[in-house]
């Protein structure tokens, strides 16, 4: 699905999503998500940190808080953040001057199907809430797995729909009356906040999703179950 059903293709779509949304994206996200995302967000910390990472990439980076989180509790990594979004980078890039980590992370606009990185030079790739956004998954966990050096990690964080029948209610009853109305308002963008959700729903299950990757060439793919199902870290080694 694309945010705007246009001519265009889902990635130039999202990209003028993403532009249209910057203003308000942190303050939405952090508000929808009780700011539970900062949690999860740690989570991914956590995990990476104990890979012992000298170089990373953070893919869809947005806003940039996972390459600032990521920056802060992992003093010797390179963080390079890439994003299509022009605009979400002009957020990121003053979040990481006013932190002082401006020789810690660099920023570049990019896409995920074709990274401007070289074969193998990557210990960690990380993906935030970005993966359903992707034009082609495959074609960008491919990418990716072409760009991580043998035995790098891809860590991915992504919401997901909610097994358990009352947690899913309860989702979709949020996702339905708060979420979209209350997100196109705030943002004058309805629907890049009827997108949003749905895209949830229409992204791979867990199982699935873990099936994907391994047909891409991952190894060792795992997950991890967050909040009750809402979301999953996704965990896969290149060969």
């Amino acid at each position: 699905m694309k945010p705007y059903n246009s001519s265009k293709t889902k990635k130039e779509e999202v990209q003028q999503m993403f532009d249209n949304i910057a203003p308000t994206y942190d303050k939405l996200n952090h508000i929808f998500s009780l700011s539970i995302d900062k949690l999860w967000r740690r989570r991914v910390v956590r995990l990476v940190r104990r890979m012992r990472p000298q170089r990373i990439l953070d893919l869809a980076t947005g806003t940039g808080d996972l390459a600032i989180a990521l920056a802060k509790r992992i003093d010797k990594a390179n963080i390079m953040g890439i994003d299509l979004s022009e605009n979400m980078l002009a957020v990121a890039a003053e979040k990481i001057s006013r932190q002082g980590l401006d020789d810690h992370i660099v920023l570049y606009q990019g896409d995920a199907e074709n990274l401007d990185v070289a074969d193998g030079v990557l210990d960690v790739v990380t993906v935030a809430f970005g993966v359903r956004n992707f034009g082609n998954i495959e074609g960008g966990l491919k990418e990716i797995l072409r760009a991580l050096n043998s035995g790098g990690h891809i860590v991915i964080l992504e919401f997901s729909t909610p097994r358990n029948p009352l947690v899913r209610f309860a989702y979709r009853l949020y996702s339905n009356h708060i979420m979209k109305p209350v997100g196109g308002l705030i943002s004058h963008d309805r629907k890049a906040y009827d997108y949003l959700p749905d895209s949830i729903e229409e992204f791979p299950d867990p199982e699935s999703f873990l099936e994907i990757m391994r047909r891409c060439g991952f190894e060792e793919c795992t997950r991890r179950n967050l909040s009750f199902g809402i979301a999953q870290i996704y965990v896969g080694r290149k060969p």
